[in-house]
């Protein structure tokens, strides 16, 4: 089997720009918080990778091409003007979020012909269900793009640490590319070049022997990579390429840029990396919509929901995955039968608090998914309801800072 990844091209902001306010939180962030948007914006400047990108907050707010023209624009500006600096290899991210926890990352260019969100049987397989309703705006923004700003997460099933672990060991002060605090409690970053790429690939390409499969998974299927974060990034990067691919010889397919997504990965063992729940703000709704779930639903489990300083327990399966998949499907047949209400998707139990009661609305704590739950569900049953687990809270989100040319 040829390698998923690949040695990337990076683009990373020069000495001179001040990284704190260039890199900022991942786009599908705070989509319900207009006033941690306002407050990024106010603390960034005119050099800044908030500049370049779409926050869903946005998506409704109207003037959609417009924006799409100025993020365009703006990266042809900071191309032009010579913002970058390019650094050829893998780079290792140590981030410290501002809950303690820390996670190591390895920046990769992950070969998109290995991926495929629609089979679920390749070595790099979606953990949730695509929404194609969710996908032409980010076609729209992508197709004219000349960079991508990664926010994709990709987890190794890798218990025994053997691809970032070593890698980690092996830095010194001497490979630091870059070291900055995040703005809006993101924490703090390092980067790290790594200079053996080699080792880096052969260690993932062994994650993905038959035989390994099918010790873990009872499986022949290599499975190597599950996109944890950016499922929607990564499906919208395989679209483009597929369309790519029928423009160019074949014989050129291998080092065009388009065939790759820049992606970091992650050991799901690593022992700060936490799954959160996504909670459920439903807005346009009152105690009927309770009481019809209470009626609708059912099983040993059990959800807290908080509608005006009241709480409610709702009976839902006792298995994570099956629990969320059902109370969306509630969600989604009473949205369909009331006009006016709505639904949002909400990091942090203090953030779903704040949303819920600032707009009325009804506040779903969902339950955890146990993340070594998560390889074998996926072979068993392929993707899982849509935003069922997170990676850490929103604060600890990836936040943009490299980026890569993808024309």
């Amino acid at each position: 089997m040829n390698s998923i990844v690949k040695i990337p091209r990076v683009l990373l902001p020069k000495e001179c720009v001040d990284l704190k306010k260039w890199a900022v939180i991942a786009c599908d962030q705070f989509t319900s918080q207009g006033e941690y948007w306002q407050k990024l914006k106010d603390e960034c400047g005119e050099v800044s990778a908030l500049n370049v990108i779409f926050p869903e907050y946005y998506l409704d707010k109207g003037d959609m091409d417009a924006r799409i023209e100025r993020i365009n624009a703006y990266m042809k500006k900071y191309l032009g003007e010579g913002v970058f600096r390019e650094v050829n290899g893998f780079i290792l991210t140590v981030r410290e979020t501002s809950y303690g926890r820390r996670r190591t990352g390895l920046l990769v260019a992950l070969d998109l012909e290995a991926y495929d969100f629609t089979t679920g049987t390749l070595p790099v397989r979606a953990t949730e269900a695509t929404v194609k309703e969710r996908l032409p705006v980010r076609i729209k923004i992508r197709r004219n793009a000349p960079l991508e700003l990664p926010h994709v997460l990709l987890l190794v099933d890798d218990k025994e640490k053997t691809v970032i672990e070593p890698l980690l060991a092996s830095v010194s002060e001497a490979d630091k590319l870059y070291e900055s605090e995040l703005n809006m409690s993101g924490g703090s970053i390092r980067g790290y070049l790594i200079k053996d790429g080699k080792a880096a690939i052969k260690a993932i390409d062994a994650l993905g022997s038959k035989e390994r499969s099918e010790k873990l998974y009872g499986s022949d299927r290599p499975f190597i990579f599950a996109v944890g974060d950016g499922n929607h990034s990564v499906a919208t990067a395989k679209l483009l390429w597929e369309e790519t691919k029928k423009t160019i010889p074949e014989k050129d397919w291998e080092h065009h840029p388009a065939r790759y997504v820049l992606a970091e990965v992650n050991n799901l063992y690593e022992e700060d990396l936490a799954f959160e729940p996504i909670h459920r703000a439903v807005f346009g709704v009152n105690e009927d919509f309770i009481r019809s779930m209470q009626a609708s639903l059912s099983g040993d489990g059990h959800v807290t929901v908080l509608y005006r300083d009241e709480m409610y327990s709702v009976s839902v399966p006792s298995g994570a995955p099956e629990a969320v998949k059902r109370i969306q499907e509630f969600i989604d047949e009473y949205i369909a039968l009331h006009e006016g209400a709505a639904v949002d998707y909400i990091h942090g139990d203090d953030n779903l608090s704040k949303v819920a009661a600032s707009r009325d609305g009804v506040a779903i704590f969902m339950p955890v998914l146990k993340k070594e739950e998560l390889f074998p569900y996926v072979v068993r049953n392929g993707s899982l309801p849509r935003k069922t687990f997170s990676m850490g809270e929103a604060e600890e989100k990836r936040y943009y800072l490299e980026s890569r040319r993808i024309k």
